[in-house]
């Protein structure tokens, strides 16, 4: 499969149908959402089972788990089509199915996908990734202070997570913490940690200018204890689970930009079809028709290389990532459909003029939401840096 996948650059029937598939679902179930999410920093209690009883959730993960046994590229689809009409929700099922419960499923031993996937799976648990803190962002392996020291049976978790989207409604969180912090990024391991676990708590929700409605908060870890049980892989490995999940994370928050952009193309056609001035639509002037074959070129360019890095990666081997040609065209994915999306939003506002300059209207939205894909899972210039260090090895 992935040797088909990497030799074309085109969707096929089955692709066509899961995107089709979700893409319905998100424009009945989440659009209606989305008005209310971003006026309100709400979340809907309720949409994760929905997506569950859709079979959206889990999609990476067999049926055995009670996952939708799909693989990373469809997956990557499913976050287009619900971004398209849902960018909030979008965001919160990728941290939810990728971020948590794809690395779970990859990394996790046989009694922990036992426990946690179901759960996760049927949308009845919410999922996050516990990674960044407050002083170390981009920094994110060096610059961790968080700690994890072995008290018997249990390990007491110190320190704090921040920028954690779906962090103050999880259920269920991967959590990185330095077990043995004289090592640096080699003394990190990786937690399953659950809400209820004594000394952990949400520190605070944080309001956002974009994505609102997927939340996204401070997590406190004083004193937590969490069960020898709950580490996932061999103690002081965890840097192979985070530079893994880092690549599989880049390559499909990068569909959120395909999506959004996609959307964007959209309305801005409509708009221009319907807008008149000057005694005719403004679709008849050039200039506005340059900035829509412009969108449209933009959109375009972002599929084929999102869906060429999916494909490339879709069968990833555990523990793969973080070195070599994966680390280096997921960086080149995320950085360039980040920087294309931001043009793309940049133009659909100048098409919508005074409209799109608006809170309210659904292109300013959009345009909210964009900053945020040229920050999360690595800024840009991490990226850039990404992509220099592999070129130059050679």
């Amino acid at each position: 499969m992935a040797q088909t996948r990497s030799t074309r650059f085109a969707l096929n029937a089955d692709d066509e149908a899961v995107l089709e598939a979700a893409d319905k679902f998100a424009r009945t179930e989440l659009a209606p959402l989305s008005r209310r999410m971003d006026d309100e920093e709400w979340w809907p209690p309720e949409a994760f089972a929905r997506i569950g009883a859709a079979g959206f959730m889990g999609a990476t993960v067999p049926p055995d788990y009670g996952g939708a046994g799909m693989d990373l590229f469809a997956s990557g689809l499913v976050c287009q089509a619900f971004a398209r009409w849902n960018p909030a929700m979008a965001l919160s099922w990728a941290a939810h199915d990728n971020l948590c419960v794809n690395n779970i499923y990859r990394n996790a031993s046989e009694a922990q996908r036992r426990r946690y996937l179901p759960g996760l799976c049927d949308g009845s648990k919410i999922g996050a990734l516990g990674l960044t803190e407050p002083g170390a962002g981009s920094d994110a392996l060096g610059g961790m202070r968080t700690t994890a020291r072995r008290d018997g049976d249990h390990y007491v978790l110190n320190g704090s997570k921040l920028y954690i989207t779906n962090g103050p409604v999880a259920d269920v969180l991967l959590v990185y913490a330095k077990t043995a912090p004289e090592r640096g990024a080699k003394g990190i391991s990786a937690f399953i940690v659950e809400k209820h676990f004594p000394g952990f708590s949400v520190a605070q929700k944080l309001i956002k200018m974009g994505f609102r409605g997927s939340p996204t908060g401070e997590l406190v870890f004083d004193d937590c204890r969490v069960p020898v049980a709950n580490l996932v892989g061999a103690e002081n490995e965890g840097v192979k689970i985070v530079m893994s999940g880092l690549d599989l994370e880049r390559a499909l928050v990068a569909e959120l930009c395909v999506g959004i952009a996609e959307r964007a193309l959209d309305l801005s056609v409509a708009y221009a079809k319907t807008r008149s001035q000057f005694g005719q639509p403004i679709g008849n002037f050039q200039m506005v028709q340059a900035l829509l074959a412009e969108m449209y070129t933009e959109t375009e360019a972002m599929k084929a290389l999102v869906w060429r890095t999916l494909a490339s990666v879709n069968d990833l081997e555990i523990g793969g990532g973080g070195r070599g040609e994966a680390h280096k065209l997921t960086a080149a994915s995320i950085l360039f459909a980040g920087e294309a999306c931001n043009r793309v939003l940049n133009k659909a506002v100048q098409v919508h003029g005074g409209s799109g300059y608006i809170w309210e209207s659904e292109i300013n939205r959009l345009f909210r939401c964009i900053k945020i894909l040229e920050i999360g899972a690595g800024t840009s210039e991490v990226r850039k840096m990404i992509i220099a260090e592999e070129l130059l090895k050679g």
